[in-house]
């Protein structure tokens, strides 16, 4: 079993409160035991009243359980939506018998529209009382909006002979942006870890993962990753950066990652999902940025919608954004070299628009300047996407 659940010691639960028009829309995941938190949250200077709140509650490093709603933002929504966003952690923590303090809320939906708090305060009782190790499934379902299904991952390890699992769920498939992504993700584990490096940890491996993917260029007000540990996998606590913290990490980096590409491939209207790898950039940035650059470009999504092995866009979209030297840069398209020394190398353009058909393309991009690399990801722009946009509140 892999998700929200997995590790050991979680519970969550999905119904219908009637936020939105059909499905689930009420979400909670929760620990009996108090864990060390942390959370990643949206670089928009305009934030909704849960990620707020959310914010203030972690500044302790705890937390206890975690209510999500889906079909409404319940962003710029003044006062009232800070106090809807209070309500609900306050409904959760009575239902639960915990500290309000220690339950994260989570919107996401239309920005503007009023929460209708009386539904969701009606549906937490039933929401709390459902809560169960197999409730993974409907948690998932009920924070979707456009995505067109589920995103859950989970890691397994060893540290220290103990069996440390990490399980995650994520939605969003569109206003996915730079910096954070647009999503809403939930990451829960049974390793024992400081809040402090839990929180370092999570910061870190963000910006190789969800800082790493893009659809459309816009960024949400309401973006938030939460990850608990209730350190029920017993291993000796986790306090310094040594053998066992790498071990998280990477650990947490593998599960980011797997949820970040899911995220991409269901972006609205996605038929194919995009991978950049810059190699022997000069620095990390450097490879960061040119690798989402690349993704990022409406054009190379366009091309990679009509299987046009473009390369001359892919060129332009890293030469814009440092010094590069043309005569030094290689390009390969899904494995076939298109450009070096300056020039185009001889392919054949039929046989790899072919291969550009496949559900993964991949660019890989070598700037012979030095040691750095990274990867990003990003769709296609299709039809489809400009429709589901056109009539998202209509």
């Amino acid at each position: 079993m892999t998700g929200i659940t997995s590790p050991k010691g979680f519970l969550a639960s999905g119904i219908r409160a009637g936020i939105k028009e059909k499905g689930l829309d009420l979400a909670l995941i929760s620990s009996p035991f108090l864990s060390h938190a942390a959370g990643v949250f949206t670089c928009n200077s305009i934030k909704a009243a849960p990620v707020v709140l959310s914010q203030t509650y972690l500044k302790d490093g705890y937390a206890q359980a975690i209510v999500i709603n889906s079909g409404c933002a319940n962003a710029a929504t003044g006062k009232e939506g800070e106090t809807y966003a209070r309500r609900m952690c306050r409904k959760v923590a009575k239902e639960l018998g915990i500290s309000e303090t220690d339950v994260l809320v989570a919107s996401t939906g239309v920005i503007g529209e009023r929460l209708s708090i009386e539904k969701v305060e009606k549906a937490l009782p039933d929401l709390a009382m459902g809560l169960s190790p197999n409730g993974g499934k409907k948690a998932s379902m009920a924070i979707l909006t456009t995505d067109t299904r589920p995103k859950t991952a989970g890691v397994t390890i060893k540290i220290k002979g103990k069996k440390v699992t990490l399980g995650g769920m994520a939605k969003g498939s569109g206003m996915i942006a730079p910096r954070m992504a647009t999503l809403l993700s939930f990451v829960t584990t049974d390793c024992n870890i400081t809040s402090p490096l839990l929180k370092t940890a999570l910061k870190e491996k963000t910006e190789d993962s969800f800082n790493q993917i893009t659809i459309d260029g816009d960024m949400s007000t309401n973006d938030s990753l939460f990850i608990m540990a209730n350190g029920r996998a017993q291993n000796p606590l986790i306090s310094g950066k040594g053998k066992d913290y790498f071990l998280f990490a990477g650990a947490l980096e593998e599960l980011l990652t797997d949820l970040a590409r899911q995220l991409v491939l269901d972006g609205e209207g996605a038929t194919r999902l995009i991978e950049a790898q810059v190699i022997n950039a000069g620095t990390l940035k450097e490879a960061r940025e040119m690798s989402k650059g690349v993704t990022a470009s409406n054009l190379i999504k366009a091309m990679v919608f009509g299987r046009d092995p473009n390369w001359g866009r892919i060129l332009a979209s890293i030469g814009m954004r440092g010094n590069i030297n043309e005569k030094k840069v290689k390009i390969w398209i899904q494995g076939v070299n298109v450009f070096r020394s300056g020039k185009k190398v001889n392919f054949n353009p039929k046989f790899l628009s072919k291969k550009m058909g496949n559900k993964k393309v991949s660019f890989l991009i070598d700037l012979c300047k030095g040691k750095a690399r990274a990867k990003a990801w990003g769709c296609d722009l299709t039809p489809e996407y400009v429709h589901i946009n056109a009539h998202y509140r209509t």
